[in-house]
């Protein structure tokens, strides 16, 4: 987006609100993502992932047919809808297909699809937009997702039949009706609910408190519909009191806020302290793109080849990725060397996609399996909400020390009546290039200053967060209790004091 965003902006006449072009995409993707996992287990994962095409196809053609800012924005929010089924269901066909031998390495292979589609996409975008229009790049994609949902569709198997979890032929037969009825609307609504709103106030340009309080209001009472009263809870009891998820998922948050602070100012510090070209820029990410891919696809092919515990691997690439995040804050400066500098970004990548591999095999180590099918759910919408928080966070960490950074090295120069130039340097790095004199020496330092600083908070933050990933262990849970099941479509549900969930393949009527 951030490639196309400004023809798309003078066409919208949006040019002061182009920021919720990402943010209402995000918010999105974000807030259903965690229900994924359940919607699976209700209507199977090839027609849950098909109906999801479909809506983020719809998302794609109504965003390219938008007039006008609202349009747009509810275009970009369709297509978050339908985009939110496709990584997590992806990972749950792994835990379902794939051997235990060979998991590792096609979570890697996910990782690195999307990491590519990341990367390319934007330059794709970007060189397309000139010669086609921002329109066309975006109906053009939808008959490829929807040819890629078909695709999946027909691959996918109808159903699955593993040991005592085999199904009778009407059993599969189960009404849309009958599945409708076993979705928990209540959490749903509440659970959405509150991510919008704390999503809605991080991509504020202020952050705001009310949606923040309401936003903790509304999970405080899905907690309370999904212990006391939900049938078929979202996300069960086991695994909201599951030590092991909640630590992995709030030290992913972390970590990947640290990463994402990399991801948005790598590209600011060689257009301001290394003067290069705004369309070369975005070249930056390639380097810490590929290794993200790599570390992931490498350690799922070579080391993640059995299940159990990855105890010691995971907290070793958090300790690597403080390193690098350390290392990454001491070379950002207008001397380094500009080879070690990219050579740093992509050895972050290759731990950061070689850690969260290692991770997800963890905490699938350390969760009853027939839990999987809402872990992988939920531990995908906390690595979603990384990006905001590394945009609000990490953003306003880095304006902050900017402003003050600038005022700073004015004032100690003597000079006045530079505020029209600082706030002008807070939205425009592209700027730092068409100074001179003191105010290039000024602006250098300044933005040498935020960036460092950014960086080194990015390596504190994951030192607090590897606290609470050493706090998840290394040991199982128990094995499950059979509590037995009862006959018809209710007998087909989550039992709700043993949280119940796979097979997810086998439940198609």
């Amino acid at each position: 987006m951030t490639t196309i965003q400004s023809p798309i902006a003078i066409d919208l006449d949006a040019s002061t609100e182009v920021s919720w072009f990402t943010s209402t995409y995000l918010i999105a993707i974000t807030s259903i993502t965690p229900i994924s996992g359940r919607l699976s287990t209700i209507f199977t994962p090839r027609i849950y992932l098909l109906v999801s095409v479909v809506i983020q196809a719809s998302g794609l053609w109504l965003t390219s047919q938008a007039q006008s800012l609202t349009g747009f924005l509810a275009g970009r929010v369709v297509s978050g809808i339908g985009s939110a089924a496709i990584t997590p269901v992806a990972f749950i066909l792994v835990t379902e297909l794939v051997s235990q031998r060979r998991r590792g390495l096609y979570f890697g292979i996910i990782n690195t699809g999307y990491t590519t589609g990341v990367s390319c996409g934007a330059i794709i975008a970007g060189a397309l937009e000139p010669r086609i229009g921002w329109r066309t790049v975006f109906w053009a994609q939808a008959p490829v997702a929807l040819a890629a949902g078909v695709g999946a569709f027909f691959a996918i198997p109808q159903s699955k039949v593993t040991g005592n979890n085999s199904e009778t032929d009407s059993e599969h037969k189960e009404s849309l009706r009958d599945k409708l009825a076993q979705i928990d609307y209540f959490g749903v609504i509440t659970l959405i609910t509150s991510v919008v709103l704390l999503l809605y106030s991080l991509s504020a340009p202020k952050i705001q408190v009310t949606p923040v309080i309401l936003s903790l209001a509304s999970l405080t009472l899905f907690i309370l519909v999904e212990r006391h009263w939900a049938v078929n809870p979202i996300i069960p009891t086991a695994v909201l009191s599951s030590r092991g998820n909640m630590l992995t998922s709030f030290a992913t948050l972390g970590v990947m806020t640290a990463r994402w602070s990399l991801l948005f100012y790598t590209p600011t510090y060689v257009l301001t302290l290394r003067h290069w070209p705004q369309e070369s820029a975005g070249l930056t990410l390639i380097p810490t793109n590929l290794g993200f891919g790599l570390g992931g696809l490498l350690i799922g092919w070579l080391h993640i080849r059995r299940t159990g515990s990855f105890y010691q691997a995971v907290l070793v690439c958090f300790g690597l990725f403080v390193l690098s995040m350390f290392t990454v804050s001491w070379i950002s400066t207008p001397t380094s060397n500009i080879y070690l500098y990219l050579g740093i970004i992509f050895v972050n990548g290759f731990i950061a996609g070689a850690l969260l591999n290692y991770s997800l095999a963890h905490v699938l180590h350390l969760t009853r399996p027939s839990t999987h099918v809402i872990v992988i759910p939920l531990n995908a919408m906390f690595r979603s909400l990384s990006g905001s928080f590394g945009a609000s966070v990490g953003g306003g960490l880095f304006l902050r020390t900017l402003q003050h950074a600038l005022k700073q090295e004015f004032q100690d120069r003597g000079i006045t009546g530079k505020s029209q130039l600082i706030r002008q340097l807070l939205g425009r790095p592209g700027l730092v290039q068409k100074l001179d004199g003191v105010d290039k020496e000024v602006a250098l330092l300044g933005y040498e200053r935020a960036l460092r600083l950014v960086y080194l908070a990015g390596g504190i933050l994951t030192v607090c967060v590897l606290v609470l990933q050493a706090g998840t262990g290394w040991t199982a849970p128990g094995p499950e209790k059979d509590e037995g099941r009862s006959n018809g479509a209710q007998g087909r549900q989550v039992s709700a004091g043993e949280d119940t969930l796979s097979p997810v393949l086998s439940r198609e009527g």
